[in-house]
């Protein structure tokens, strides 16, 4: 398929790049979800596709968030437009959460600033892979908040308390500091990100996808009642044994040899 503002890139070993191409700073209109839905629906049922990259063309966004001066041209009474707004920011949380409900691994390759709506994409996939820019979830210095999943996501990644003064400060992160406290998985150096990330991919590849879907359902389960998230992870583990991966992996484990999951 084709689509206006992506464009899908299949590389060795399962590896399927998503690059966002929405100019003129990657805001995230209707057009774009529209997008981004299609293509985690395409990319889940194509079996060749064992990892997802998603990244960006603009050359210092990774992704913008909401068009807030649109919204703002659009409601000139912000109380008769707060049904619209309310539709709105749960039309970005949908669209966010299907990607982190994507049952294979999805890792962000961030080659600019990931503020606002930014971060809080790259939140929602699995790994985050940062070259330059900053990160972080910034709208409270406008006097808003994050509407695409930020205050929820940032909570279970870091904590409450250090999601507290990051969301009330607004701070910007550089990617060593956002390495620390846990907001990214690594700090690269931008010249060789697309490289590290394509091996970092290939190598996760290589492991058992089907089960790696699984543990992300049972994970995304944790938020809630702990005796949900046991009735989901037993389910998700009985589920595991309908595929071939558990004769491939125990056959390996048995002859003292690397498994080859295809």
């Amino acid at each position: 398929m084709s689509y206006q503002t992506i464009e899908i890139e299949k590389r060795d070993k399962g590896v399927t790049w998503v690059t966002i191409d929405n100019p003129p700073v990657n805001a995230i209109g209707e057009g774009l979800m529209q997008d981004l839905d299609a293509v985690v629906e395409e990319l889940t049922n194509d079996e060749s596709v064992r990892v997802v990259v998603l990244t960006s063309r603009h050359e210092k966004i990774f992704l913008a968030g909401a068009d807030l001066k649109g919204m703002i041209q659009n409601s000139g009474d912000f109380a008769e437009e707060e049904n619209a707004i309310e539709k709105q920011s749960a039309r970005m949380q949908a669209c966010f959460h299907r990607i982190a409900s994507m049952p294979k691994p999805v890792i962000a390759a961030i080659n600019g600033h990931a503020l606002g709506g930014g971060c809080e994409l790259a939140m929602a996939c699995d790994f985050r892979m940062m070259g330059k820019g900053r990160i972080g979830l910034t709208e409270v210095s406008l006097g808003i908040i994050p509407g695409a999943g930020g205050t929820q996501r940032m909570v279970q990644l870091l904590g409450r308390a250090k999601a507290t003064e990051l969301i009330f400060t607004a701070k910007q992160l550089e990617a060593e500091e956002a390495v620390d406290v846990g907001l990214i998985t690594r700090a690269v150096d931008p010249e060789k990100l697309e490289a590290e990330t394509q091996a970092f991919a290939e190598t996760l590849a290589e492991g058992a996808i089907h089960a790696m879907g699984l543990a992300k359902r049972a994970m995304n389960a944790a938020d809630g009642p702990v005796e949900k998230g046991l009735e989901v992870e037993a389910k998700a583990f009985a589920d595991t044994f309908l595929t071939e991966e558990p004769g491939i992996g125990l056959a390996a484990f048995f002859q003292k040899e690397k498994p080859q999951f295809v």
